[in-house]
């Protein structure tokens, strides 16, 4: 059986691919602010919701393990506010699904550490709220989006959106876009005998 949605969906991913390929300076931009988070021995925090919520803990899990087998570096202090079940949903429970990101945020994060935000759509109230608050702790925040941004492109520091309305290719250029930067702080790390 031939598969004709295969040729059209790998058509799409180029596509989505040349427009990632023109935001080069952007790509940078986010590098060096999250290797700067690094070099001043502060903290990385990601959050996300569904499978945003997948890529905010496996971007954590190639942070603080490893992310290429054979490079054996130091722990990167990447954690993800979407693992800690009691939490989310005492969180939930007692002050509404929307502070479920806000509030571990809050307990834990410094001035100078920093918020990745994984959102399809961007106008999530858990990520438009986790996105207020670490603006009131002066806490830089980037955003990896979809569709036209939403809400948090208003509010992150650095916002990088996936021009698509397909949830599943904006997810795939997200993992992609994550692997690679980390990838790349990975390098500029090691480099400098940081890890």
């Amino acid at each position: 059986m031939k598969l004709n949605n295969l040729k059209k969906i790998l058509s799409e991913k180029e596509s989505i691919n040349k427009k990632i390929l023109k935001n080069q300076e952007k790509i940078n931009k986010i590098i060096n602010k999250i290797t700067g988070t690094f070099e001043n021995n502060s903290k990385v925090y990601t959050c996300g919701n569904g499978g945003s919520a997948g890529d905010a803990q496996h971007v954590a899990a190639e942070g603080m393990v490893r992310l290429r087998p054979g490079v054996n570096r130091k722990p990167l202090p990447i954690i993800s506010l979407s693992l800690d079940m009691s939490t989310i949903t005492a969180c939930a429970n007692d002050f509404g699904y929307e502070h479920i990101f806000s509030r571990p945020l809050e307990a834990l994060a410094k001035k100078n550490d920093l918020l990745i935000c994984y959102s399809t759509s961007g106008n999530s109230k858990n990520i438009i709220q986790a996105l207020k608050k670490a603006k009131k702790m002066k806490i830089f925040s980037i955003c990896f989006l979809g569709k036209n941004g939403g809400l948090a492109k208003k509010l992150t520091n650095l916002a990088f959106e996936i021009n698509s309305k397909n949830v599943a290719r904006i997810q795939e250029s997200h993992i992609f876009l994550s692997h690679f930067i980390i990838e790349e702080v990975e390098k500029r790390l090691i480099k400098k005998n940081i890890i």
